[in-house]
């Protein structure tokens, strides 16, 4: 009997409206939203009685990717046999030990690529591969053909349960259906038993989730028997959200309640095969191993039909991140990445958790302020610990894992532009060109290149900002109102310096000639800002820092200078191979940047 959903009345729009609390201004949208009928009054959630909240992942399930079956399918250009077999070999070398690859009766393209894989011994001992086919005789009975000579596999029969398919793709009731497929299964148990090789079987009543639970159990338990399963030859029921269409936790009360009454429960391997309607397929999956499932199917980055199939890396890498072994291997995350793209045709976001090319880099002043203090503090706990730093244990701020466990190196985590803050400019300057700017210089150097970054609208890379540091704090030193033709410091006694040098006046050293000056202190700087007060220049040194480049002694010295110029303060540097010739030039940097 068919139930009539009438459009729902003004009155009944406005009733399901005025709980809105008077702080939320949102008002009801244009968009025909009544069209649309929760989960809740499309198929049966009984389990009432939930334990999955409670419990806890502690171990990886068995990863299935079906980049080569399913991920294909979602191709406008599907996989040839060459791209076929390079993403077939990324898959085992990652640890994959059981892979889906192909739909034999679909196309010839995919027939010749398990053919392929048979009859070039391509497929490792430990790992078994796995072929779809509907439950149709002359369907399953190319699959077998194409299976031959394969040593193991898994034969996955597939059939539309839920109302909707059964009605409009179909055309059967459910007797009709159950029909079909106690037919298919039996035809492939005949053809398997006259088969020397290794064969298992696996059932998907697609669209699971919509499907009434009853219906499910009842064709489950029925090919449980017929297959005859057991603990060494296990059934694999695998139960597709194959359109997302509830939140996570319809979908684990659904598995926790399969998990629960599928009979001979020791002898089946509960599997999920997650799609991404809703974009929570990776929570579906998560919850739905909480609920009870062994087997988890998806693609390499979440590629599928519509939105996608469940994104395996994310699974893997998030279970990596809370100290659970994945069984896989993500050490050259790159190397994946550049593999899938190739394969797929298709590119990976720059923002893909743990893949994309941008996924630890940060922009943002404060994430590489706390970034860059994280990384130190790393070092210096791994330090102290006598530990390799790629061993110690990870506390990073922003950063979930460690980029190298995946290949990534430091150099990219930290990149600038006008969000960018002081940290994370100090940090580039020091790794790339052995700077370590005092704090205040800091940020006096980043509104610098902050206000470069606004006009340019662009990245700053490192070779920017030496060449923007070069410029604004070394350069002076050497070019401007003041420059030194000569200059000679001594000791004339304990504690104290005599500075005698010949000052250039005049932007690049052209005005009126040269003079001489001569200034005492208790030191070299202080000496020489003796004598520029002997030029007519009061100069107080507010804060003075000095430090190598690099390690050797050869190594180039950098000293940063704060000056207090008639009333302006600014900062000056100065590189050398001599620390008291950078130290002279950096306050002449300062003093010219003042003038």
């Amino acid at each position: 009997m068919a139930v009539q959903h009438d459009e729902p009345t003004q009155h009944q729009e406005s009733d399901r409206h005025d709980d809105i609390p008077s702080w939320n201004p949102q008002r009801p949208g244009p968009m025909p939203y009544h069209r649309y009928r929760s989960v809740y009054d499309r198929v049966a959630v009984p389990l009432t009685d939930r334990a999955w909240p409670a419990r806890r992942i502690e171990r990886a399930p068995l990863w299935v990717p079906v980049d080569l079956r399913d991920g294909n399918q979602a191709l406008a250009e599907p996989m040839d046999t060459t791209r076929k077999r390079r993403m077939f070999d990324l898959l085992v070398a990652m640890g994959f030990k059981e892979i889906e690859i192909g739909y034999p009766s679909a196309s010839r393209t995919d027939f010749d690529f398990v053919r392929h894989l048979a009859v070039s011994d391509a497929v490792p001992a430990d790992v078994t591969v796995v072929v779809f086919t509907p439950a149709r005789r002359d369907l399953i009975e190319r699959t077998f053909a194409a299976i031959e000579g394969l040593p193991r596999s898994v034969v996955h029969l597939y059939t539309a349960t839920a109302p909707v398919w059964r009605e409009v793709v179909l055309g059967r009731g459910r007797a009709e259906v159950h029909e079909m497929i106690r037919d298919a299964a039996g035809h492939l148990a005949r053809l398997a038993e006259a088969r020397p090789e290794d064969i298992r079987f696996q059932f998907s009543p697609e669209v699971f989730n919509l499907t009434e639970p009853d219906f499910v159990l009842e064709v489950c338990n029925g090919l449980t028997a017929l297959w005859d399963a057991c603990p060494e030859r296990p059934v694999i029921h695998n139960l597709p959200a194959t359109v997302e269409c509830a939140t996570p936790n319809v979908y684990a009360d659904q598995i926790e309640y399969m998990h629960r009454h599928l009979e001979r429960r020791a002898d089946v391997i509960l599997s999920v095969h997650p799609h991404n309607d809703r974009g929570t397929g990776v929570a579906c999956a998560e919850l739905a191993v909480l609920a009870g499932a062994q087997r988890v199917e998806g693609c390499l980055f979440g590629n599928g039909e519509r939105t996608g199939n469940v994104d395996l890396v994310t699974l893997a890498l998030n279970l990596y991140a809370q100290g659970v072994d994945p069984m896989l291997d993500f050490s050259d995350i790159d190397a994946i990445r550049d593999t899938v793209e190739h394969c797929n045709r298709l590119p990976v976001h720059p923002r893909h958790p743990y893949g994309g090319e941008l996924v630890y880099t940060a922009f943002s002043g404060t994430h590489q302020d706390a970034i860059s203090k994280g990384l130190a503090h790393h070092a210096r706990r791994a330090a102290e610990s006598g530990v390799p730093e790629g061993r110690a244990p990870w506390a990073v701020p922003y950063l979930p894992i460690d980029p190298a466990d995946v290949g990534r190196s430091y150099e990219a985590v930290i990149r600038v532009n006008s969000q960018s803050g002081k940290g994370g400019i100090g940090h580039l300057l020091q790794a790339h060109y052995g700077l370590d700017l005092p704090k205040r210089l800091r940020a006096d150097f980043s509104r610098t290149v902050q206000a470069a970054t606004d006009d340019s609208g662009r990245e700053a890379t490192a070779k920017d900002l030496w060449e923007l540091f070069r410029a604004s704090y070394l350069a002076p030193g050497h070019d401007g109102p003041i420059t030194l033709a000569s200059w000679t410091t001594e000791e004339t006694a304990p504690g104290l310096h005599r500075f005698v040098c010949e000052l250039r006046t005049g932007e690049g050293g052209t005005g009126d000639g040269e003079r001489r000056y001569e200034g005492t202190g208790n030191g070299p700087l202080s000496a020489f800002a003796d004598a520029l007060a002997g030029a007519g220049i009061a100069v107080d040194i507010l804060h003075y820092a000095e430090h190598a480049t690099a390690a050797g002694p050869g190594s180039p010295a950098v000293a940063y200078v704060e000056c207090r110029v008639a009333g302006t303060t600014r900062w000056g540097a100065g590189q050398d191979t001599s620390v008291l010739t950078a130290s002279v030039y950096a306050v002449l940097a300062a003093v010219n940047r003042a003038l």
